[in-house]
């Protein structure tokens, strides 16, 4: 049989051709027309409930008094049970019956009695056909247990905040926990120290204690040895009158004495003379060295492999050094055939110099070779000293020695200046005081830039000028010169240079010296008793690399540089060839690097040149070029040194 749902939920039977007679569970029996208005009489044999509303009944039942019981119980407990009644819970149609018939008994609420289930809105009980008025009953009482769990869940939700503010409570509890911690650790650990410095205190205190008494027992022994000493020192007094006694004696010896010591000191005066003769001739002897040698000197040195160098080339085959003859150098080429790859044979260079030093040869050798001629610049003559050849060679190395300066590794600067400070303290007993003047420039893209000033600091470009109209002597007036006193000032104003200097990467160098730097020591010395005054410069150039650009490939800035720097290089050429064939003019103005040397080039100084070249047989082709040039230079003879005195 098809049934339909009514708006009560209540379910109905459909019209049909045949009905059954049987009665039906929940619908009650059709009135009359005469007793519409009647209540319905009850059956006189009560109908029993099917078994699926009774159950449907104690779920509704159980449903109200977990809902009308919420409010009796604390709000930790309400959370858990929130799932039980949620708004919007529907009654099934088929409970409703069954719900009229067995009324479920309520949980009272706080404040507020349950009314009866088939109670009236006047408190009486409904007839048990007023099926209607039960079920909006029913309602009603839903929605109030509706807005109480509404109500309760409000609570819920507040309860949830006030937990998760404990929550923010507790980690900042837990926080403040382990600071306390961290800070009940650190007293502990401070408490343990303490108890280390009471304990060495402790010990300290019975080592004083022990130090008191052995004190209290020195003192005793004092005492006593004071006891012997005073009755020496009666027995002294006694020997003093007659230590008196022979003084007086004494006396008549000494005024004898004192005529002897006269005469001692004339003899004293005249040993001096004769010291300031012998210093004056060795002088002149150590000048005529030097002039023996040739006021123009080039020594030549090849340095040493580096490690990755050994690498790519195995030995150094193609340069010779003679075993008896340390001035000798020979550069072997090998030749091959113009018209096959067969070699023809090597052809052999020999050159010779006034030394050569092989890659062996430390900084100490090479220095002692030129440790006369800085002991001229101390005797008053104008000392020049520069490095030549090609970039990578070691010229820098030569001068200056590396960057991690070691006693071993010093370059000739710094071991010149030594010699020149230690040379000075020599000669202070001799009756000679020395003032000594400090300067270092570079000399780049023919601007002269001062290396002991910082490039944010410098100011204007240098200009080279004469002192005075009446005098050859030549100054930089804004370069920044130092009065030094000690070899130590004189080193951190190398390191300040250094650091100053003008270095870039090329295809040949990694850190290639795009300038020619030029430290200069002014050297002023007096023997006002013997009425002498000299004045010398030691000049101690670092020229710049020379390069081919078919090699270094540079460009832009780069060959700008090359360019001048290889035409100051060509200039000083020039300069010392024109010095040697007595030329009338000296082009010493075309390169401010010959300029400012001029008085150290002249005839009337003494020169040296190291000529770097480099063992890689790559280098060869450079090589020659910078010995043939050292070659040309060691044959030019520029006349005799005077010394600058007065």
């Amino acid at each position: 049989m098809e049934q339909k749902g009514n708006a009560d939920g209540w379910q109905v039977p459909l019209a049909g051709k045949a009905l059954s007679q049987l009665p039906v569970p929940g619908l009650r029996a059709k009135r009359g027309p005469s007793d519409e208005n009647q209540p319905p009489t009850e059956p006189k044999r009560a109908r029993r409930l099917p078994v699926p509303t009774r159950r449907v009944a104690a779920s509704i039942a159980a449903t109200c008094s977990k809902a009308s019981s919420a409010a009796a119980v604390p709000r930790t407990q309400r959370a858990g049970r929130r799932a039980s009644l949620r708004p919007g819970l529907t009654i099934p149609a088929a409970s409703v019956a069954d719900v009229v018939r067995r009324p479920v008994p309520v949980a009272a609420a706080p404040k507020m009695a349950a009314p009866a289930l088939a109670a009236g809105n006047d408190g009486k009980k409904r007839a048990a056909w007023d099926l209607k008025g039960q079920l909006n009953d029913m309602r009603t009482k839903v929605s109030s247990y509706k807005d109480k769990v509404q109500r309760l869940d409000g609570e819920n939700q507040q309860l949830k905040r006030q937990l998760q503010e404990q929550v923010v409570q507790n980690r900042e509890l837990s926080s403040q926990v382990s600071t306390l911690s961290s800070a009940l650790h650190t007293c502990q650990e401070q408490a343990r120290q303490r108890l280390h410095e009471v304990m060495e205190l402790s010990d300290l205190k019975q080592q004083l204690e022990e130090q008191v008494t052995s004190h209290r027992r020195t003192i005793g022994q004092l005492e006593g040895t004071k006891r012997d000493l005073s009755s020496l020192l009666e027995t002294r007094e006694v020997m003093l009158k007659l230590a008196e006694e022979g003084l007086a004696q004494r006396e008549c010896e000494n005024k004898e004495l004192r005529g002897q010591v006269t005469a001692q000191l004339q003899v004293m005066t005249q040993q001096e003379e004769r010291l300031h003769h012998l210093e004056m001739e060795r002088r002149r002897l150590h000048n005529l060295v030097q002039e023996l040698k040739g006021n123009i000197r080039v020594f030549c040195r090849v340095r040493p492999l580096l490690a990755w160098e050994k690498e790519r080339q195995k030995g150094l085959e193609h340069l010779h050094f003679p075993l008896q003859d340390n001035k000798a150098l020979v550069l072997s080429k090998v030749e091959e055939s113009h018209v096959g790859r067969d070699r023809k044979g090597d052809v052999k260079y020999d050159f010779s110099f006034d030394q050569v030093f092989s890659p062996a040869c430390s900084q100490e050798e090479v220095f002692e070779e030129i440790a006369l001629l800085v002991q001229s610049a101390l005797d008053g003559y104008h000392v020049c000293i520069f490095a030549y050849g090609q970039t990578g060679s070691g010229k820098t190395y030569t001068m200056e020695g590396p960057d991690d300066m070691s006693p071993e590794t010093m370059g000739m600067i710094p071991r010149a200046v030594q010699q020149v400070f230690q040379g000075a303290r020599e000669l202070e007993p001799k009756g000679w005081q020395y003032r000594f003047t400090a300067n270092f420039l570079e000399i780049y893209n023919e601007s002269l830039r001062d290396l002991l000033v910082g490039r944010p600091e410098r100011g204007a470009e240098l200009e080279i000028k004469r002192v005075s109209q009446s005098s050859e002597e030549l100054h930089v007036p804004n370069l920044r010169y130092v009065p030094v006193d000690s070899e130590d000032e004189v080193l951190k104003l190398l390191r300040t240079a250094k650091a100053n200097r003008s270095v870039a990467k090329t295809a040949l160098n990694d850190r290639s010296s795009r300038s020619h730097s030029l430290f200069q020591l002014r050297i002023e010395g007096w023997n006002r008793s013997r009425d002498l005054h000299s004045v010398s410069v030691l000049s101690l150039v670092d020229l710049a690399g020379s390069e081919r650009l078919d090699k270094s490939f540079s460009k832009g800035e780069r060959l700008r540089e090359t360019q001048a720097i290889n035409t100051s290089l060509s200039t000083l050429g020039l300069v010392i060839m024109a010095l040697s064939n007595k030329e009338p003019h000296i082009p010493y103005r075309n390169s401010k690097l010959t300029y400012l040397l001029q008085n150290s080039l002249g005839g009337n100084s003494k020169m040296l040149m190291f000529v770097n070249i480099s063992p890689l047989e790559e280098n060869l082709s450079e090589s020659l070029n910078s010995l043939r040039f050292a070659s040309k230079v060691n044959e030019c003879v520029i006349g005799t040194a005077q010394a600058n005195r007065k």
